[in-house]
């Protein structure tokens, strides 16, 4: 049906979907193994959502949802399309994409492993290969002591493991 006869109290809003992690411009999205198969899981659930939404009752209403799983879907489509996946490298000398590094910063001790910007999670201690301080981390071996400036200053780091 034409958008021109629809009421003006029928009229639907495009739905305001929230951005993906940021990306920037250019850069490969690489991801971990396990970054790719939460990916898929997303995808999945997002296309049972869809499915199990009801189509009796409000028809707008479920029309609405429909459009918002869609965009979320398309969004995710986009970023799985240009996923790279990293395997690990199996080195456990020097810190790369992927590693699980133990370090000691000011004092503090944490673990941290970089990942791909969908699958980071600071809380879980997974930080995107696109930090600051993931690009800092890089290259550097057990033992090495350095300074990393990150949005919250300079930071001295001490790489106590790398898995």
């Amino acid at each position: 049906m034409s958008r021109g006869f629809v009421k003006e109290g029928d009229q639907e809003e495009t739905p305001m979907v929230p951005p993906r992690a940021f990306l920037p411009a250019g850069v490969v999205n690489y991801v971990t193994p396990t970054g790719m198969e939460l990916l898929m899981q997303e995808r999945q659930d997002l296309l049972d959502e869809r499915d199990a939404i009801a189509t009796g009752g409000q028809e707008s209403d479920a029309r609405v949802q429909r459009n918002f799983i869609n965009a979320k879907l398309e969004l995710l489509e986009n970023r799985i399309k240009i996923a790279k996946v990293m395997q690990p490298t199996g080195k456990k000398d020097e810190i790369a994409f992927g590693s699980i590094v133990s370090i000691r910063m000011n004092g503090e001790e944490m673990t941290l492993q970089i990942t791909g910007v969908d699958e980071a999670n600071a809380a879980k201690g997974k930080i995107p290969f696109t930090s600051p301080m993931a690009k800092g981390l890089f290259g550097h071996h057990i033992g090495d002591i350095f300074d990393i400036k990150i949005p919250t200053g300079l930071k001295t780091i001490k790489v106590l493991d790398i898995k």
